[in-house]
């Protein structure tokens, strides 16, 4: 018997450093046009600078949900809120790669899923007129009016989906579209910048 409880408790003990060791793989990110995320991948290479964590795990940009009454602060929103992921929220003084668009243009965003969570929905959102691609991404630099909701109706998403919107006119050279994926059964959702140049 006291083979056994010690046994437990050994296998408990090793529970724990290794559930905190290897979190769940999480959950999604846009891939095409690439997003910061993408961009940083460390199969793409396509930066010239270090991106830390985020190279190892593109698909884990989770923050709280509710934007943009909620969810993560002004500066981090392309991090989610999350410290790890930091390196998307900085600007680089606006080098991050951009996809040439035109106003009016029918653009498909594809996202890759690791995770297939139930969802509330995606809403994609844009910087105003005159946004400074050298400062880092807040409220105040954003239409808060997303210009396309994807509703899904608490239904799990498949390994991959493309959502196609007409861009916004009146912006003019870098400018950076903020994807929200919801999350409809915990309280957090998943955050994608990607650059664009008009």
């Amino acid at each position: 018997m006291r083979t056994r409880l010690l046994v437990g408790a050994a296998v408990a003990a090793l529970a724990v450093p290794l559930g905190l060791a290897f979190p769940a793989q999480s959950h999604g990110y846009i891939t095409t046009p690439p997003s910061r995320a993408a961009l940083c991948d460390a199969d793409a290479g396509a930066v010239p600078w270090d991106c830390g964590d985020i190279q190892w795990e593109p698909q884990s940009v989770e923050g709280p949900k509710g934007f943009p009454a909620a969810g993560p602060s002004d500066g981090t929103i392309c991090a989610g809120g999350n410290s790890r992921f930091a390196e998307l929220d900085d600007p680089h003084g606006g080098a991050w790669p951009t996809t040439a668009v035109t106003a009016g243009q029918r653009l498909t965003f594809t996202w890759k899923f690791t995770a297939r969570h139930a969802t509330t929905d995606f809403r994609y959102y844009m910087t105003k007129p005159g946004y400074d691609a050298g400062r880092p991404v807040t409220r105040a630099d954003l239409d808060l009016t997303p210009f396309l909701i994807v509703p899904y109706n608490g239904r799990q998403v498949p390994g991959t989906l493309s959502h196609t919107a007409t861009l916004p006119s009146g912006r003019t050279g870098h400018q950076v579209v903020v994807a929200v994926w919801t999350i409809a059964d915990t309280g957090n959702a998943f955050y994608s910048c990607t650059d664009v140049r008009f």
